[in-house]
């Protein structure tokens, strides 16, 4: 049985929810509810659960924070249920740690494949797809890079902006759009910092840094034309 943790103040969805999970497949879920901010936290902290279910909004401790601070100790799989839409707000939730972001209304069948496949996926039973450009390849099972036929050490900082332009292989993401999605929302790092560690990983990449390309007055990408 999979325990999730529901930390959302409002009732009514807080039992759709918790009714949909327990009876969709007897016995395969189990659904923790913490209504504010402070008791989700405790709860996160006091107990083992295998995925975590965060509104944004919410009294005493809203879902950013709680996604902050559960970071710095596990990695347990985190999917935001929030009526906010704003970009950034996706972005900071993204760049705080988070798995999935869901927008309410929402279909209870999507939240709960979502939530079993994070699962399967963050106990190793689903296997992630290996990112790859000519022969530069990320490997997000088991966090190596190859380059050139060898392996590469990168810094955390590193290997998350590579991860980031593969994962987007082909598209242009712009410099503020990186600083936010490796250093998180109003981190207060710039893009100077960005710059520094966009040289040192194309010289740790050897010959394959070339496939980092710099489009002027928009940003980075790897791969495509």
């Amino acid at each position: 049985m999979y325990r999730v943790l529901l930390v959302e103040d409002d009732r009514n969805i807080q039992a759709l929810i918790s009714n949909y999970f327990t009876k969709k497949e007897k016995g395969a879920f189990s659904i923790e509810i913490a209504e504010n901010g402070e008791e989700g936290l405790e709860k996160a902290y006091e107990n083992f659960y295998d995925c975590l279910l965060l509104d944004v909004m919410l009294p005493e401790l809203d879902g950013f924070e709680i996604c902050r601070e559960i970071r710095r100790e596990s990695d347990v799989p985190i999917i935001f249920i929030t009526a906010r839409t704003d970009e950034l707000d996706m972005l900071n939730g993204y760049a705080l740690g988070c798995d999935d972001y869901v927008v309410k209304p929402f279909p209870l069948p999507v939240l709960y494949e979502k939530v079993n496949a994070l699962i399967k996926r963050s106990k190793g039973l689903v296997r992630s797809k290996v990112f790859s450009v000519e022969d530069l390849s990320l490997n997000p099972n088991n966090g190596t890079v190859i380059s050139g036929g060898e392996e590469v050490k990168l810094t955390a900082k590193e290997y998350t902006i590579l991860k980031v332009l593969l994962e987007n292989k082909g598209s242009v993401i712009s410099r503020e759009k990186l600083v936010d999605m490796v250093w998180g929302y109003n981190s207060g790092a710039d893009e100077r910092l960005l710059d520094t560690h966009m040289r040192n990983l194309r010289k740790s990449l050897g010959s394959n840094g070339k496939l980092i390309k710099t489009v002027i007055k928009r940003g980075y990408k790897i791969g495509g034309r």
